[in-house]
């Protein structure tokens, strides 16, 4: 299992079922240091619907106080 997998699974302090985020929080992720880079997970919802695969390569800008990540292409 991916640990981002078992990240969300383990999140929600829900004791009915699977322990999943809850929707509001989907979308919030944090930055987590990748050697000497930053990382920040993109949802797989968001993945898929963009049709990106992994390895693909990606465009990253600095807009204001914000970035912006698009394809490539």
């Amino acid at each position: 299992m991916c640990q981002y997998l078992k990240y969300v699974l383990n999140t929600d302090i829900n004791t009915d079922g699977p322990m999943r985020r809850k929707l509001v929080d989907k979308n919030i992720r944090k930055i987590q240091k990748n050697g000497h880079s930053y990382a920040i997970t993109i949802p797989i919802e968001m993945i898929k619907e963009l049709k990106w695969k992994e390895k693909q390569k990606v465009v990253v800008k600095k807009r204001g106080k914000g970035i912006t990540v698009v394809d490539w292409k």
